[in-house]
């Protein structure tokens, strides 16, 4: 008998369905969806904890080797490559949804048209941005920075890291194509396996052959092309040694590409693309605002925001996963299952989010420990983690809400609560408190001043959650799938 991966005890999954079990009981949710949706969900989110921690790691490599001027430079840089991720993210958010609806209503060609729709047009845009990246590094990195030694280092690592870009964009394109084909253990595999690349490679590159910024910058590059690799030989082949076979095969007919689908990828990614923008493009005036509160109330700020994303993690799953069966269902035209599935899938991951939360929470000065041993700032650092613990189930809602309309081709709404909460209400609110504060870098902050930052944590997410839930249930976005269905779609 040959082994698979696949075989390997999973802790996750019976956690996950643990939480599932018990709402069944309470009736909220049906066992069997609580078990598919585990299926789906938990490769995603183990994804998700290796990247946040692979993260983490590059961060506390470059710390240990250079000092704190370099941690500074990734820091600045981060965003950029973060941006070119947002924007690969908001076209693979159309790829899953138009790949889980011809997965059960289509045929091979109009799946593989998907794809390979996807891929160029992600290509198209993140190439040049890429190209942007390594030619001017300097400049981009001092758009952010003020200090020439993080400048510097940002900028070296900008320029390397920039040739990834494009290999990161297209790997959600393979990733969320199998998510959307029912199969979210495969890229899981795949991405996972490529963070612990990354992160053996950097280890090697910065302590080893003392590389420093460009060894981890290289490193990502590296883990990047292998997956790349990885994917493209899966789906060519059928499947991959020891991981198993894939879902779905490219028919590689010609022409790879129609207008119709240019146009429906277009539709539905273009309000993810902004959506993903508008979150990456606020880290830059709000980082630049907290800062006014000294240097303390920086660093508890971004610890919380670290905390937050590791707790958010689960969202990783449960809305690919609602997207995956909600579009499934809305490609046999079965709308009522389709609403079914959003709904259960939507208190299913609250419910985690709950638990994770509650358990963060009662060891949030211990987390806090984790990342600082300083007494004096150790009461702020807790505290703002409490409050990041109250935030995050707040994504959890919108996230869960945003799997079906995303399924569904219905995702300008999901943009329009990520502007508003962040733009109107997050960084205003959160200006409002930086004005008690005389003289930048000065620590003698008011309460009320901290308490706006601690708002602005959680508005941040509340008013994304209440835009997005109000309109999932409208169950307009049921009416508007039916114009990107496989028999709704004109083709060239």
């Amino acid at each position: 008998m040959s082994f698979r991966l696949r075989s390997l005890p999973n802790p996750l999954r019976w956690l996950l369905l643990s939480v599932g079990a018990l709402l069944a009981r309470l009736g909220v949710i049906d066992r069997r969806r609580a078990e598919r949706t585990t299926d789906l969900a938990w490769p995603r989110i183990v994804t998700g904890l290796a990247r946040m921690s692979k993260s983490a790691a590059d961060v506390a490599m470059v710390g240990i080797a250079l000092g704190p001027a370099a941690i500074a430079g990734v820091g600045l840089a981060t965003p950029y490559w973060g941006l070119a991720f947002g924007i690969g993210g908001g076209i693979a958010g159309a790829t899953i949804g138009l790949v889980s609806q011809r997965y059960t209503g289509g045929t091979a060609r109009d799946l593989s048209l998907a794809v390979t729709t996807s891929a160029l047009v992600v290509a198209a845009i993140v190439v040049p941005l890429a190209v942007l990246y390594g030619a001017v590094p300097e400049r981009l990195i001092g758009l952010v920075g003020n200090d020439a030694a993080s400048i510097a280092y940002g900028a070296d690592y900008l320029r390397v890291v920039a040739l990834g870009v494009p290999f990161a964009a297209l790997n959600l394109i393979g990733s969320r194509t199998l998510v959307g084909a029912d199969d979210a253990w495969t890229p899981m595999t795949l991405r996972a396996g490529g963070a612990v690349v990354n992160v053996a490679l950097n280890a090697v590159l910065i302590f080893v052959l003392g590389m420093g910024v460009v060894g981890a910058a290289i490193g990502t590059v590296v883990a990047n092309v292998l997956v790349l690799v990885a994917f493209a030989v899966g789906f060519t082949r059928g499947g991959l040694p020891i991981i198993g076979s894939f879902p779905v095969t490219f028919d590689l007919g010609w022409p790879p590409v129609t207008r119709a689908d240019v146009r429906d990828v277009l539709a539905i990614g273009t309000p993810l693309v902004f959506t993903n923008g508008a979150r990456r493009a606020a880290q830059f005036p709000m980082l630049a605002i907290v800062a006014l509160f000294g240097p303390n109330v920086l660093a508890a700020y971004v610890v919380a925001r670290r905390v937050r994303d590791l707790m958010d993690t689960p969202g990783w799953g449960f809305s690919l996963a609602s997207s995956s069966l909600v579009g499934q269902e809305l490609g046999t035209g079965d709308e009522g299952a389709a609403d079914t599935y959003g709904r259960e899938v939507l208190w299913f991951g609250t419910a985690v989010y709950l638990v994770s939360a509650g358990v963060v929470l009662l060891f949030a000065e211990q987390v806090g420990r984790v990342f600082v041993d300083d007494p004096s700032i150790l009461p702020l650092v807790t505290t703002f983690i409490a409050v990041a613990c109250i935030s995050v189930i707040f994504r959890g809602i919108s996230g869960g809400a945003t799997g079906p309309l995303r399924a569904s081709g219905d995702t300008r709404w999901p943009f329009y609560g990520q502007v508003l909460g962040l733009y109107v209400f997050a960084i205003p609110v959160a200006f409002l408190g930086a004005v008690s504060v005389p003289v930048p870098g000065l620590e003698a902050v008011t309460p009320l001043g901290i308490g706006a930052l601690y708002a602005a944590l959680v508005l941040e997410t509340l008013v994304p959650a209440v835009v997005t839930y109000h309109r999932f249930e409208t169950g307009s976005w049921k009416a508007i799938s039916r114009t990107y269905r496989p028999e709704s779609s004109p083709g060239d």
